[in-house]
């Protein structure tokens, strides 16, 4: 029996293009399962065959736990401390084996043993499928539509199947049995079944190796796409560098009559491709990102990681776009919250906020209002930057002598050691259960403190704009954090 177990292996080895281990593991995992059915539960069982004799051995086995975890599977499982009564060394995830009756080949069902075995070869080989495919380091899948299945599109590429998902195509678009498709591999999933490699359509990264197939430049690093946004389906921006001063990026991009940009375009279902040239300044980055809308100025808030843009009445519409696409292309694009507002709009965000400085200065200060109009007028926009610019700066200012200056940048800095203990009072008043969510900073906190948020439920209880107004931070992260402190109430 030994020898016509090897023979068989042999010839399944031969017959399929396989390893001899795999189809010896996948006699193993038949022999296993066959003697587990004889002990019933979730035991565990491993089946050891000699690759010279064909003789095996079978093992019970036990998976050691932590004593205070408990057993979740006593068939299966052993604590610690049992473990160690066994063997004095043994370490926790270890196992203890003892050797059982082996069940003889001839019991186990042919039929039964047949499926197990096919099945690991047919693992193997679409292992070996895509692990072949994967070496070849291709970006694009190229194949046809083999079936749909639950709304996903399997692809082939020869004896390779991909996946793609339904909300990985382009909207509206209708591929059918037999189509050609194209799209980038987004990676592996290998906890999948059936295909693994997982395709997009709709994700930026296809649209900029699209571009790198039309435009020799990109491969040969002439050029640089340095960032991609996309409502697909309907209309892109790509922001492109040019590393030769010879090239012009823009024009290479959508080459001669457009041909380059159409053959992207026809790809994409007709999607309308704006492209930008990127900068190192980010506010003539955005400009550029605005596109067809002319910008008359700028405001960029660093600290906010945002930017104030001022346009016409005429260019209002085009900035802002259809359903608000161009301004939110624009923003996923250069990676900046932009805000889109008339001249009328500035002028009075701008009053506001002087008014405010004016009132922080007259109250933390304790200066008139002509001392506070000087400060403004002079460039200065908090009390940070009055306690600490250097001396030889504010010195220079007409209205002030060596007196003034000293005495207002002590009021300064006083005040902002009082304003640090008030700060640090409220910060002591958020509760641990804020402090403790995911994603919780200290500055997160701070601002959290400043904003009357001292609870969970506090800021549970915000909507998305107001904690993105309060903390400065993105829509998606706002979101996010909203949703993460609101867990709770579900699991209640």
């Amino acid at each position: 029996m030994n020898r016509e177990l090897l023979m068989l292996v042999d010839a399944i080895s031969r017959e399929k293009s396989v390893e001899r281990d795999v189809v010896f593991g996948a006699v193993e995992a038949a022999l296993a399962s066959a003697t587990k059915k004889l002990y019933g539960g979730e035991v565990d069982i491993r089946v050891a065959i000699d690759r010279d004799s064909g003789e095996y051995e079978t093992f019970r086995r036990w998976h050691v736990v932590p004593n205070e975890a408990g057993l979740q599977n006593a068939d299966a499982e052993i604590l610690l401390f049992e473990a160690q009564e066994q063997i004095a060394d043994i370490e926790i995830d270890d196992h203890i084996e003892e050797p059982v009756e082996s069940v003889p080949i001839g019991r186990i069902g042919a039929q039964a043993a047949k499926q197990v075995i096919l099945q690991k070869i047919r693992d193997a080989e679409r292992e070996q499928l895509l692990n072949d495919f994967l070496s070849r380091g291709e970006k694009i899948f190229i194949g046809t539509v083999k079936r749909l299945d639950k709304g996903d599109i399997i692809a082939e590429s020869g004896r390779v199947e991909a996946r793609l998902r339904r909300n990985e195509m382009i909207p509206k678009e209708n591929l059918r049995t037999g189509d050609r498709v194209r799209a980038v591999i987004l990676g592996v999933d290998p906890t999948q079944r059936g295909p693994q490699i997982m395709l997009s359509r709709s994700s930026p990264e296809f649209m900029k190796e699209l571009f790198a197939q039309e435009v020799p430049e990109i491969e040969q690093g002439l050029l640089e796409i340095k960032s991609c946004a996309r409502d697909s389906g309907s209309r892109a921006k790509i922001a492109v560098l040019s590393h030769d001063k010879r090239v012009d990026p823009i024009g290479t991009c959508v080459g001669v009559r457009g041909s380059r940009v159409n053959g992207v375009t026809n790809e994409l279902a007709g999607e309308r491709v704006d492209i930008v040239l990127w900068s190192e300044d980010p506010a003539q980055f955005v400009i550029g990102a605005l596109a067809p809308a002319n910008v008359q100025s700028i405001v960029v808030d660093e600290e906010r990681h945002a930017m104030d843009v001022v346009v016409d009445e005429e260019n209002l519409a085009i900035a802002i776009g259809r359903g608000g696409q161009n301004v939110r292309l624009a923003s996923e694009l250069t990676g900046w919250r932009i805000n889109i507002m008339t001249a009328e709009e500035s002028a009075a965000k701008q009053a506001q906020e002087s008014e405010s400085v004016r009132k922080l200065f007259v109250d933390k200060l304790d200066v008139d209002e002509e001392v506070a109009e000087i400060l403004i007028a002079e460039g200065f926009t908090s009390l940070e930057e009055v306690a600490y610019v250097p001396m030889q700066e504010m010195l220079e200012i007409e209205a002030f002598d060596e007196d003034t200056v000293n005495e207002l940048r002590t009021r300064a800095k006083d005040a902002l050691l009082t304003m640090e203990i008030a700060r640090e009072e409220k910060v002591e008043e958020v509760s641990q259960d804020l402090r403790d969510l995911e994603g919780m900073t200290p500055d997160l906190i701070a601002k959290l403190a400043d904003g009357d948020i001292h609870t969970r439920d506090d800021l549970a209880d915000l909507a998305v704009d107001e904690l993105v107004e309060l903390a400065g931070m993105d829509e998606a992260q706002a979101r996010a954090m909203i949703m993460k402190a609101r867990e709770h109430w579900f699991n209640a």
